[in-house]
């Protein structure tokens, strides 16, 4: 798994991988450099991830719940059709804006 952050206007996160169990403890600390940017306009783009568990949710809904404390903007983009299955199933769809 990697993030790979671009700190422009907005921040752009991309993921490339699996998010699962082990690498979302890897990947924790790169998803704690992006709450420190909550308060401004952060895309996530999930177009090279491949796969997300219940671990790597979390770090998805941790980072919404930091950018609305500090009334930033949470976007999601480029997600596949599986992932968007599992967004669906576990109510994320209505957490998150999907560009």
């Amino acid at each position: 798994m990697k993030v790979i952050i671009e700190n422009a206007t907005p921040v752009v996160a991309k993921l490339q991988g699996r998010l699962d169990t082990a690498a979302a403890v890897e990947v924790a600390p790169d998803f704690a450099k992006l709450g420190e940017k909550a308060a401004e306009h952060i895309i996530v783009d999930c177009s090279d991830l491949e796969y997300i568990s219940s671990s790597g949710l979390r770090l998805f809904l941790s980072l919404r719940k930091e950018v609305a404390s500090k009334s930033g903007k949470l976007q999601i983009r480029n997600i596949n059709q599986d992932i968007r299955q599992v967004f669906m199933m576990t109510g994320f769809i209505s957490l998150f804006e999907l560009i």
